[in-house]
């Protein structure tokens, strides 16, 4: 493995979740993280609360795009080391082969591009959902995962998923 993983993470649409994980990935992952995201079927957008959730706690979101994960199934793409589905739509996909065999996870967060109400709401939710994205990031990049075989890292990394108060 090298000094910098990459890290694809993958959602239906590709307008909030992943977008929200790649770019605190980004934020956060120094040089020990370089993170990507996209959809099996994007919207081709970025959802405006992502964006705003994301500017409200200062990430840039520079490079922010709804993009297909078929751009990182080619073999020019980068070499991804760790695949995270982070909605259950995407977990239950048939994913491309991606190049390389990277370790994938599964981490499960609600959609907050389908909450219904008030606009109030709809921040809330998006702000509830990143919280739960940062809290899994924060955890994965303290995790000693080098040097660790990508069944044992998917499996540590898998682990990291939101943390849901129990019923």
């Amino acid at each position: 493995m090298t000094a910098l993983l990459n890290v694809l993470f993958l959602c239906t649409g590709n307008t909030a979740r992943s977008i929200m994980a790649e770019c605190y990935l980004n934020h956060v992952g120094g040089t020990k993280f370089r993170a990507y995201s996209a959809g099996s079927h994007p919207k081709g957008a970025v959802h405006p609360l992502s964006l705003e959730t994301l500017r409200s706690a200062d990430i840039d979101v520079a490079t922010a795009r709804s993009k297909s994960w078929d751009e990182f199934a080619g073999p020019d793409a980068p070499k991804m080391d760790l695949v995270i589905t982070v909605c259950d739509n995407a977990a239950g996909e048939v994913c491309p082969i991606w190049p390389g065999a990277p370790a994938k996870a599964h981490w499960s967060f609600e959609d907050p591009a389908a909450i219904d109400g008030t606009l109030a709401e709809q921040r809330a939710g998006f702000a509830r959902v990143f919280a739960q994205i940062k809290d899994a990031i924060d955890r994965l990049v303290s995790l000693p995962i080098d040097g660790l075989d990508p069944q044992s890292q998917a499996r540590r990394v898998s682990e990291l998923g939101p943390v849901r108060p129990a019923a």
